[in-house]
């Protein structure tokens, strides 16, 4: 189990790097997604999958010893994956103002996801046992404390990534940070 745990902690660590650095600098900071008519529907999925991030820490990951709140994360996953399907399907459309999704883009996208979902699965084997025939959900409240740490510390930018989200679906708090973003002359 303490194995499965490093994998998974490494995985979501992995993600978090990369989520930073599509989610925020990517989608938010450069191209400003958030700004243009033709992408307003993409930063919506991007906002509803911010949203599911913290909400998956906490009930999936942080309250191992409460099988309704695992249940609930289970079911915040299973949305997350739904609203990642419509997103890549409406993302050509929506890049189109920099003549499609670049490459290289296409490429942070299967990683970040790759890492995020493959952090869930390995923690789902933790999680799961089969005894005849049944499927059983395992209690694993004596899981390293480094990963409840670890879930504690990336807790916090995660929600406040949420709320950035949520704001910038919003004309009058998008215009604070369309101010703030202007008055930034690098990146």
């Amino acid at each position: 189990m303490e194995t499965a745990i490093i994998i998974s902690s490494f995985f979501l660590v992995l993600f978090a790097v990369l989520a930073l650095y599509d989610g925020f600098y990517l989608h938010i900071f450069k191209y400003q997604l958030h700004n243009r008519e033709e992408s307003k529907t993409e930063h919506i999925t991007h906002t509803l999958r911010a949203v599911f991030f913290p909400a998956i820490l906490y009930f999936l990951f942080l309250k191992q010893d409460n099988h309704t709140s695992f249940v609930i994360g289970l079911i915040i996953v299973l949305l997350d994956i739904m609203v990642l399907g419509y997103d890549a399907f409406i993302e050509k459309d929506s890049r189109q103002f920099m003549g499609g999704l670049p490459r290289w883009e296409y490429i942070v996208h299967l990683f970040v996801n790759g890492f995020h979902f493959a952090s869930i699965a390995v923690y789902l084997s933790i999680r799961f046992t089969f005894e005849n025939g049944h499927i059983m959900i395992s209690n694993i409240n004596q899981s390293p404390g480094f990963f409840n740490l670890l879930i504690v510390n990336l807790l916090p930018g995660a929600i406040v990534m949420a709320i950035l989200h949520v704001f910038l679906c919003m004309p009058k708090t998008a215009h604070i940070w369309n101010n703030f973003r202007g008055k930034i002359n690098c990146c």
